[in-house]
């Protein structure tokens, strides 16, 4: 068996038992990237130098006994929306394709002290916005179980790495589910946390009030533990709050008793038959555990999506306005004036995705228009926060499927938006309420392809959800339904 096919909690035991080095699993992690890496496009750049330097050291460090950081030589990856100071990082787009950050971000400081080895920074759709990964300007990523489809987005590189080999950890962003939707396109598991637990300096904005960086692992106690080392205060961010999230499981938690509520908003029209199915086998597994299961609705989640693409837009056309060729970022040639200047750089730099979400957002927010559109979408989301209140009160947490459908084949959407967006339609809820959320793997369909089961809490119950899941993937036998890393595209790579 291949290091770069163990979990972190494996990989760490080996470490302290000194049966491998870091160094050696950082270099099966390389030497796996060049093998699919051709084929899957997970990446947009790599630190191989850099990373096997912090691998050494660690490795140093632990043959003199040097106190070191929990997950220390653990290698990771990192969405490239995320500041790395010296690394580029360019949101897959043209406008930033050259940017090198001189700072950090917090959670890449964290990352840094924790001495983990950062293999690079992994394709996303441009900017955040989409749910294919297709709109990154470098290439497109494909999905690890069939090459043929879409990874998900907008961090489908990260879940395509994490499931291909690529990567033991990596950090995603999520604004509708761009987290949760790939992790359950590619059979792993993501978590978006409460908004506000962990920071967001340094994560270039796309929607600064549903922007929340999030762990992706292969397993909901590595996932736990990235959470655990990234979490917390952080001065830089206003919206940043307290958290004493700590991982440490002596025993397998008990769903005995826990209320888990069925919202039927997200098992109506829309939702693969294949999909509703599955998940609600998730369900009734729980039930057969000791769990509690309560119907409850939801009514306005059939206009959140709606509001979602209102608020995320206008705030988009807000962020994105600094990228106008004068600051830093792409700037077109010989422009004939200042005019032109901002027209042709922007209109050049950015791709058809976000030219349209700007416009969408701007119009949002344009006089006349402001009351109409942006102001009602804002009362819907705190309608909803108000609906979730009350389901709340009727149960522990909410089960939901993560997206409506599996990974669909690669360009099938790209020229239809609204059926682009649709598959957003069960992750945005959360984060319009600003609510944690994981998905983990429930299954397969006919076509072998991952099926995701979201599990919904109210704020600050990651630790709920993380049990509740690690509950599921020891007990129902779906643990060792996992890729085989003998090669990727077909359903000969899942077992």
């Amino acid at each position: 068996m291949e290091l770069f096919e163990h979990s972190a909690s494996e990989l760490l035991e080996m470490l302290r038992a000194g049966t491998c080095s870091s160094e050696e699993i950082t270099r099966s992690i390389f030497r796996r990237i060049s093998e699919l890496e051709p084929s899957l496009n997970a990446y947009i750049s790599l630190s191989e130098e850099s990373a096997l330097e912090t691998a050494r050291q660690v490795d140093r460090n632990r043959a003199i006994q040097i106190d070191e950081s929990p997950l220390a030589g653990i290698p990771i990856a990192i969405k490239d929306n995320i500041c790395t100071k010296g690394i580029k990082t360019t949101c897959a787009s043209r406008m930033l394709q050259n940017f090198i950050p001189p700072y950090h971000a917090t959670v890449m400081e964290r990352i840094t002290n924790a001495e983990l080895p950062v293999i690079g920074k992994l394709n996303m759709d441009e900017f955040a916005m989409g749910s294919s990964t297709e709109t990154s300007f470098f290439a497109q990523t494909r999905n690890p179980h069939d090459l043929n489809r879409v990874p998900g987005g907008s961090s489908g590189g990260a879940a395509a790495a994490i499931a291909s080999g690529e990567a033991i950890f990596a950090l995603g962003s999520d604004t509708g589910g761009s987290i949760r939707q790939p992790a359950a396109y590619c059979g792993i598991v993501g978590l978006k946390p409460t908004y506000g637990t962990v920071s967001r300096y340094g994560l270039i904005a796309f929607a600064s009030s549903l922007d929340q960086i999030g762990p992706m692992a292969r397993t909901v106690s590595d996932c736990a533990l990235l959470y655990q080392l990234i979490c917390g205060k952080d001065p830089r961010d206003a919206t940043s709050l307290s958290s004493n999230f700590h991982w440490n499981l002596p025993s397998l938690p008990s769903v005995k008793n826990l209320r888990i509520g069925i919202p039927s908003q997200f098992f109506g029209d829309g939702v693969e038959k294949e999909v509703c199915a599955a998940v609600l086998r998730g369900a009734e597994y729980y039930q057969s555990q000791g769990a509690e299961l309560t119907e409850v609705s939801l009514p306005s989640v059939h206009h959140a999506l709606s509001a979602y693409y209102i608020i995320s837009s206008a705030e988009a056309s807000s962020n994105l306005s600094r990228y106008d060729g004068v600051k830093y970022g792409y700037r077109a040639d010989n422009p004939a004036d200042l005019q032109d200047l901002y027209c042709r750089s922007r209109s050049e730099g950015f791709g058809q995705e976000v030219q349209r979400r700007i416009i969408l957002g701007t119009f949002a927010l344009s006089s006349g228009y402001y009351e109409a559109y942006y102001r009602r979408a804002q009362a819907l989301r705190r309608k909803l926060r108000q609906e979730f209140d009350e389901a709340f009160q009727r149960c522990d947490m909410l089960l939901t499927p993560t997206a409506p459908d599996v990974a669909f084949p690669l360009g099938e959407r790209r020229n239809d938006p609204l059926k682009m967006y649709a598959g957003d339609i069960c992750t945005i809820p959360a984060s319009m309420a600003g609510l944690p959320a994981l998905s983990i793997p429930c299954g397969y369909s006919t076509e072998g392809l991952p099926i995701g089961m979201q599990l919904i809490g109210p704020t600050f119950s990651e630790r709920l959800l993380l049990e509740t899941a690690y509950f599921y993937e020891q007990t129902s036998g779906l643990k060792e339904i996992r890729p085989v890393f003998r090669s990727c595209g077909g359903k000969e790579g899942t077992k």
